[in-house]
């Protein structure tokens, strides 16, 4: 019966090793990988707001609001829910204080003659909101339009 060498055995005990701390590195990285969904709204209605808003609930619900992290894009007729006297001012308030990143286009802000103080006054900015999908959506991000 043949020998192993103190570097055969070495090399056997280090690849042991390996094969087992793999399986609880790829579980430990995956637990801290967040989910990510970027909802697209365009759309100038309280009620559709209020789906997309009840949408975003359910979501962090679902997976755990310290798992998820979520976008909300407005543009075109949509952005006029996130001016100050919006019917949905108050969810929107709220999606805020749960952690959703809510933004207004500037493009549209512009087109519609808007500035920051017409709007509500915890919201985000991006130059383009189509811009902003495309992007989000190239870094994997899950595209939800409502």
């Amino acid at each position: 019966m043949p020998t192993m060498s103190k570097r055969s055995l070495f090399l056997a005990g280090g690849a042991a090793l390996l094969a087992a701390a793999l399986p609880v590195a790829t579980r430990a990285q995956a637990q801290s990988v967040k989910n990510r969904a970027l909802f697209q709204v365009t759309d100038n209605d309280p009620a559709r707001w209020n789906m997309i808003l009840n949408n975003m609930v359910n979501l962090k619900e679902g997976l755990g609001s310290e798992s998820v992290e979520i976008e909300l894009v407005a543009y075109g007729p949509g952005i006029l829910m996130l001016k100050a006297d919006s019917p949905v001012k108050h969810r929107i308030a709220d999606a805020l204080k749960s952690g959703v990143q809510v933004n207004a286009c500037q493009n549209t802000m512009n087109a519609m003659k808007l500035g920051p103080a017409d709007m509500q006054p915890e919201i985000g900015y991006v130059p383009s909101g189509v811009v902003e999908v495309m992007k989000k959506q190239q870094q994997g991000w899950a595209y939800i339009r409502s």
